[in-house]
């Protein structure tokens, strides 16, 4: 039972749920859109194209309705750049201006506050043939499209948020299609980290760019945190976790709010000669430029330890996650906590362990932007009986309420996700959402959407601003 004396969470505190442009809308070559990474790679098992996903972009008004019906405070979804900018740069969609107008203006009426995300996963294919991140241009590339979300947005959506998962399209961009290693790379962790630092100081302009064009607004990065553990108490796999810690969650964060590299990570890279070139002036550009707030996604922490001596490396796959292919750390199993049916560990106390040991390093309003449970959800007679999410959802929302009674600045919780959507790695058929919606792996379904129990769950603890966290009855 939660302590009688913890504090409340505010009153102003942002309740919703997320989705992501390529995930959730369907329609990706609707309407003038251009073609993205996720358009040409091969999809996840299951799913035969992107054209339907959740239909959101055809069905956002109903999806809305629902989000409204649970009382969501925010909704934090992403703008497909190609929907803006077919080729990534160039000529304005303007089909896809009115979209997002229409979602926007949608979301207000609802009262219902706008969380943009800039870029989730989705790099123009027209640009990914020029070079992707590892372009040095691809940073005045996402300045331009930022100017042009600002511009044609910024009169009502006062929060956004840069890049989604940074880290993640740095440690495992090629498995998730979304970073290309050119051909005949003979250093792959160099080439990786100068996509990365392209990437930081690509959201240093926009962030810079978002204070000068839309003063009242706020802005700010959306990584993927998952503290590291020690696998045991022995002093090197103490050390192995602060590697880990480092290279997989302070080196972005660090960059992002103070505009310098992560000592350890930059000793790191200059063993491997992986530092990336940097051009005078850009780190000027990373000091000056300054988030207002933190985005994160959490879903579980990790738990490393010191690689044995003779720990061999094997594959560019291994070369680019940095660290344990170098003999640095490699995974352990965590005994003491629970998975998910896809493997995933379930850690809420880490979650709070998680915000406490991030705002003791960067001091700034944080807010959760992804947390969630995959399950294999089942239909029946128009009921999803989904108490193993409400159960994760309540364990992770009382350690919430914990890190903001430990002093934690928490503004909101936005889990994974508003309706069921195309997984990353598992298609449709690994469902998140709180909305579910009748598609399978094998064909189109009606695409009606059915409230889970965790949809009635939820509006529960938004309408008691979460003091209410106990089963349905």
């Amino acid at each position: 039972m939660l302590d009688k004396n913890l504090k409340p969470f505010p009153d102003d505190f942002f309740w919703g749920a997320s989705t992501s442009a390529y995930q959730v809308e369907g329609a990706n070559l609707t309407d003038g859109k251009g073609p993205s990474c996720q358009d040409v790679k091969e999809l996840p098992a299951g799913t035969a194209s992107l054209d339907i996903c959740a239909d959101h972009y055809h069905r956002y008004k109903e999806d809305i309705a629902l989000m409204s019906e649970m009382g969501f405070k925010m909704y934090r979804f992403s703008i497909a750049w190609t929907r803006i900018l077919p080729n990534g740069t160039g000529e304005v969609n303007q089909a896809g201006i009115d979209h997002y107008n229409d979602v926007i203006n949608c979301c207000l009426e609802h009262g219902i506050t706008p969380l943009v995300t800039m870029f989730h996963f989705d790099m123009p294919d027209a640009l990914d043939k020029r070079g992707s991140w590892g372009n040095r241009e691809s940073v005045d590339w996402f300045v331009n499209y930022a100017k042009v979300l600002f511009q044609s947005f910024g009169d009502r959506v006062k929060y956004w948020l840069t890049i989604n998962e940074q880290n993640m399209l740095t440690l495992v961009g090629p498995v998730i299609g979304t970073m290309h290693i050119p051909e005949g790379c003979t250093n792959v962790l160099k080439e990786t980290y100068q996509q990365n630092h392209h990437m930081l100081l690509a959201q240093a302009k926009a962030m810079q760019l978002c204070h000068q064009m839309l003063p009242d607004a706020k802005i700010g990065p959306a990584p993927n945190i998952s503290l590291v553990y020690p696998a045991s108490c022995k002093p090197e796999d103490i050390q192995a976790s602060q590697e880990f810690n480092a290279i997989r969650n302070w080196v972005y964060l660090d960059m992002a709010v103070y505009g310098i590299y992560n000592n350890l990570v930059w000793r790191f890279l200059e063993e491997h000669d992986a530092t990336p070139d940097i051009v005078p002036g850009d780190m000027d550009i990373m000091k000056a430029a300054h988030p207002d707030f933190i985005g994160f996604n959490y879903y579980s922490t990790a738990t490393v330890q010191k690689c044995p001596a003779d720990f061999a490396v094997e594959g560019e796959a291994d070369q680019q996650k940095g660290g344990a292919e170098a003999g640095y750390f490699m995974n352990a199993a965590n005994p003491n906590l629970p998975k998910t049916e896809f493997g995933w560990e379930i850690d809420p106390m880490g979650y709070r362990n998680t915000m406490r040991e991030m705002y003791s390093r960067y001091h700034l309003p944080m807010i959760t932007t992804e947390n969630g449970l995959g399950a294999y959800d089942t239909l029946e007679d128009g009921k999803v009986h989904d108490q193993y999410r409400i159960n994760y959802l309540r364990d992770h929302i009382q350690q919430l309420r914990l890190a903001i009674s430990d002093g934690v600045q928490m503004m909101g919780y936005l889990p994974w996700s508003a309706l069921d959507l195309v997984s990353t790695h598992e298609g449709i058929r690994k469902r998140y959402g709180f909305i579910y919606v009748d598609t399978t792996d094998e064909q189109v379904g009606t695409l009606d959407r059915y409230r889970k129990d965790s949809f009635f769950w939820y509006k529960k603890v938004i309408a008691t601003n979460g003091q209410d966290l106990s089963d349905l009855a």
